[in-house]
């Protein structure tokens, strides 16, 4: 998701994430665009299960502190949902 987000690559954008996360990441993602070529070293660094949400901590080339990603099951595939402003997750 992250690599297709900062690649540009749409389509897989879309397949990875719920229709709420994707309009609000293509809404922003022109000032974020690398070259497809580029890496972006991500690593996952730590992930906790709460019921029915899975969340990842992770961190990334261009980021200096780690980020959460929120993920959710829907259509039998976990997906990357919007984090509202008040949702933390456990870390």
């Amino acid at each position: 998701m992250a690599t297709s987000f900062l690649h540009n690559d749409k389509p897989t954008l879309k397949k990875h994430t719920t229709a709420v996360a994707y309009a609000n990441l293509t809404s922003i993602q022109e000032m974020f665009i690398e070259d497809k070529n580029s890496d972006i070293n991500f690593k996952v660094v730590d992930q906790a299960i709460d019921g029915e949400i899975v969340w990842i901590k992770y961190t990334m080339r261009s980021d200096s502190k780690p980020g959460i990603f929120k993920l959710v099951k829907e259509d039998n595939q976990w997906k990357v949902d919007h984090n509202g402003p008040r949702e933390r997750g456990p870390f």
